[in-house]
């Protein structure tokens, strides 16, 4: 089944997207923009462990939920770049490296190779960037400010070393010849 708990969360998230990059680049709303970000990394974290829970984990569902991630991933950064919270070198590698990866899953699909499955690792990376989102939003606060940076930062160094790490992970097993049973 499609519509379920766990994929109307996600569902939930990327409709965040849009209204996150109304909030952040339009109506300047830092706070607000927090709260829609806060809110799309608690439903990440949410919809598999429902999903789980109440064994209403879907094919659908394993599709959508990494789609929207990087959909997510991508609308932030990008919006993050643009009013100077990233470089842009960093969110061109990003990009690049999504870009990459989604050019492997087309070669999969045309090939009828089963999709690499995402690791843990891959999950920590994703966690650790929508983690680090919230918390650079708030940088320019007075009292926390600093430390939100900080925070911030902390998360999102750990985030892109393993999403880097991740991607590179997912590419070798991706071109790993398949092997072939002598007859």
């Amino acid at each position: 089944m499609m519509l379920n708990i766990p994929n109307m969360l996600t569902l939930v998230r990327a409709l965040g997207v849009p209204l996150f990059l109304y909030l952040f680049l339009v109506a300047e709303q830092p706070l607000a923009s927090f709260i829609v970000i806060a809110l799309g990394a608690l439903t990440d974290y949410l919809d598999g462990k429902v999903a789980r829970a109440l064994n209403q984990s879907t094919d659908f569902g394993a599709k959508f939920d990494p789609a929207v991630d990087r959909l997510y991933i991508a609308a932030v950064i990008i919006a993050f770049a643009i009013k100077d919270y990233l470089p842009w070198p960093l969110v061109i590698a990003i990009i690049a490296r999504d870009l990459l990866l989604l050019l492997v899953v087309i070669s999969q699909r045309l090939r009828g190779v089963a999709y690499i499955e995402v690791t843990f690792l891959g999950k920590a990376a994703t966690f650790n960037l929508l983690y680090a989102f919230p918390f650079l939003l708030l940088q320019d606060l007075s009292v926390i400010g600093v430390w939100c940076y900080r925070a911030g930062w902390a998360f999102a160094i750990w985030g892109l070393t393993l999403y880097f790490y991740t991607g590179i992970q997912y590419l070798l097993r991706a071109v790993k010849p398949v092997k072939v049973k002598d007859k």
